[in-house]
């Protein structure tokens, strides 16, 4: 005899289903902002047209008719918006490039002074650390702008080096070089060093873990690098001569000059950022056991070597995330400079393009795009690099 069918549960409500609510949800919510957009797009064309602004990006061909205090390519106020674009977001790469290696350089070596044996130059160390991150980076930008940089003397009376190397308040003047033919050859030699050099390094890598032994390959990096370029420049002939400035009327001609916006702005971003970096350089040092120094010292590894080769390779690994939002940070720090006057991309593009064409939308969306590029780009690269430097277990 078979046994009875168990009777089949009820259907369950459309709207007591948690899975199709959920759907339902969703789609309300994604009807409702698209629905918002549409009405902020709407309305934003809406108020273009009673101005008389017409959208698109045809203005970038349209002549700038502004000069740029500085600019790494050549630019005439007939260039056009486009030009002035590609101005400005050199010179926010070139000063944010600048800042995160003297920022970097400067972080690490104050990082380790804090946990020097020393008691000044510990102090010393701390000191910088609580002066500089407590205060604001505008106002630092202000007090080398202003207070330091504004405050020296004229042209006539300029600070020099060598009667080569002039300062004063309208910036700073150095000698440009002038390549001659035949210099590519030296830059290929730099290329070559540089290439072996890197070789080397893996090579002595292995070598030290097949045997133990290690190559005095800092030396060997060096003179290849040095002494090759070198060799092949004399050989050459010296293919290059100097443009010296020289103060001719009331100003200097020749040479290059670096602007105190330049300066003030790179300055500020250094000292600033360096503040942040040397403790995150001395917390990862930190996060390293004692275990770790005592156990090299009892190998008789000296105590440099033991920072550069134990310690500081373990801390790379709590070092590096929290650098790369500091390197961010302060990329998008150099923003400022409109404050003081240096020609970044928020300053030429944002700022002058925007105000003589009025096409907002067009030139914010350009930048904010700039930005969000640059940041992804560094945090693409850190993320390489730290995956790069992370312990791998064996």
């Amino acid at each position: 005899m078979s046994s009875p069918v168990p009777p089949s549960a009820p259907p369950v409500k459309f709207w007591r289903d948690p899975t199709k609510r959920a759907l339902v949800f969703q789609l309300v919510l994604l009807c409702a902002v698209a629905a918002f957009i549409g009405l902020i797009v709407n309305n934003t064309l809406t108020n273009l047209s009673t101005r008389g602004i017409t959208t698109g990006f045809d203005f970038l061909d349209d002549p700038a008719g502004f000069a740029i205090a500085q600019s790494l390519i050549p630019y005439a106020e007939t260039d056009t918006y486009g030009r002035t674009f590609v101005v400005g977001l050199l010179n926010t790469l070139l000063v944010s490039f600048l800042g995160i290696i003297g920022a970097t350089l400067l972080g690490f070596v104050i990082g380790v002074a804090r946990l020097s044996p020393n008691w000044l130059i510990a102090r010393l160390a701390s000191a910088y650390v609580e002066l500089f991150r407590n205060i604001p980076l505008l106002l630092q930008m202000f007090f080398w702008y202003f207070a330091v940089l504004r405050t020296l003397p004229g042209p006539r009376d300029s600070l020099n080096l060598g009667d080569s190397i002039f300062l004063n308040v309208r910036g700073l003047y150095l000698p440009e070089p002038l390549p001659n033919a035949g210099f590519h050859w030296v830059w290929l030699a730099l290329l070559l060093a540089v290439v072996v050099s890197v070789w080397l390094v893996r090579f002595n890598h292995q070598r030290q873990e097949a045997t133990g032994q290690r190559l005095p390959v800092g030396w060997m990096v060096s003179g290849l690098v040095i002494l090759l370029p070198s060799v092949t420049f004399v050989a050459l002939g010296a293919p290059l001569e100097w443009n010296y400035p020289a103060l001719r009327g009331f100003n200097f001609r020749g040479g290059m000059t670096v602007i105190p916006e330049f300066l003030a702005l790179w300055l500020s971003l250094t000292v600033y950022t360096a503040a942040f970096i040397a403790e995150i350089v001395r917390s990862g040092i930190q996060a390293i056991s004692h275990g770790q120094t005592e156990a090299a010292h009892a190998l008789g590894i000296k105590d440099s070597l033991t920072l550069r080769l134990v310690i500081i390779p373990q801390a790379m690994r709590v070092i590096i995330p929290p650098l790369t939002s500091q390197y961010l940070n302060l990329t998008k720090n150099s923003s400022l400079a409109t404050a003081i006057g240096y020609p970044d991309l928020v300053s030429v593009f944002a700022g002058t393009t925007l105000n003589q064409t009025g096409q907002a939308i067009e030139v914010i969306a350009i930048t904010m795009l700039v930005y969000l590029t640059i940041s992804l780009s560094v945090s693409f690269f850190m993320n390489w690099f730290n995956k790069r430097m992370a312990l791998v277990e064996r």
